[in-house]
């Protein structure tokens, strides 16, 4: 008997031989397998319908069958597997990782309590940022809920030893440490007061505002989880990130949000109109 993997290598050989025809015949032949697939879930539908009036174990029974199966997955009349509870997870975790590694932490499963909880546990720099508990709702449990809706509660739970920061700039969790290096990154008359302007310098992500006579230059990088600010909307010297609404006083850095993380400056040097950042 014609096993699946033979028939859909049966469906791909025509359609590579379709493919290489012109677009009046191929429009024909698209036309022809839309009304047929159409008379085709118009039956099905039918059948399906008789059979579960009779005895939906014989309708289970049949969808067991490998093709029976990608057929009705096909025309879309039955769902396909949700991958289990634990693999959805990790795929959500797996998803924020890469900003919260960026700043030296991380997060990890630790229990799942069916029906509608799971714990996690913040580890590195994030377990004792002062940003932890926004960066739990608004980054993890978020992944969490939209991977895996049946989860109502996302629970942080305590480590339950402390973690070094003395080497950690909570300033800025997306810093890059100083150096001696000045670049030109724009000149005075480019950077705006009622916006900001964004460069990118030698692999670098920068923000300039100026207010009055006075530059401000920033790595342009939210705070929370490293979203880049220059989509943000600026009002009256704040800029807010457009990614989870963290706010910055452009003339200081400092974050309204989350007092404790301010933004990472960088210093300026104005000559003859330029405008040089010194790289970190």
């Amino acid at each position: 008997m014609t096993n699946l993997e033979e028939l859909v290598q049966e469906i791909n050989r025509f359609e590579a031989i379709i493919a290489e025809w012109d677009e009046s015949q191929r429009c024909v032949v698209v036309g022809l397998k839309r009304a047929i697939e159409d008379l085709h879930k118009t039956a099905l539908k039918r059948l399906i319908k008789s059979v579960k009036s009779e005895s939906i174990s014989a309708l289970r029974h049949a969808v067991d069958d490998e093709v029976v199966y990608a057929v009705l997955l096909y025309h879309e009349l039955v769902k396909p597997p949700t991958p289990p509870l634990e693999h959805r997870l990790q795929i959500a975790l797996d998803e924020v990782r890469p900003g919260l590694q960026s700043h030296k932490g991380d997060v990890e499963l630790v229990a799942i309590k069916l029906p509608d909880t799971v714990e996690v546990r913040l580890i590195g720099t994030c377990s004792n940022c002062p940003a932890s508990t926004l960066t739990l709702s608004q980054g993890v449990e978020q992944a969490i809920k939209s991977h895996c809706p049946e989860i109502t509660k996302v629970i942080a739970v305590s480590s339950g030893s402390a973690v070094d920061n003395s080497q950690s700039n909570l300033t800025s969790p997306f810093a890059l440490k100083r150096g001696s290096t000045w670049l030109r990154v724009t000149t005075v008359d480019q950077v705006p007061e009622s916006a900001v302007l964004a460069v990118q310098v030698a692999g670098n992500s920068f923000i300039l505002s100026r207010q009055g006579d006075s530059i401000s230059c920033y790595h342009n990088a939210c705070t929370h989880l490293g979203s880049t600010l220059d989509g943000g909307k600026v009002e009256n010297g704040i800029i807010t990130c457009p990614a989870h609404g963290f706010q910055y006083k452009l003339e200081t850095g400092e974050c309204l949000t989350v007092p404790d993380v301010a933004l990472g400056s960088y210093p300026l040097q104005i000559k003859e109109g330029k405008v040089f950042v010194q790289l970190r």
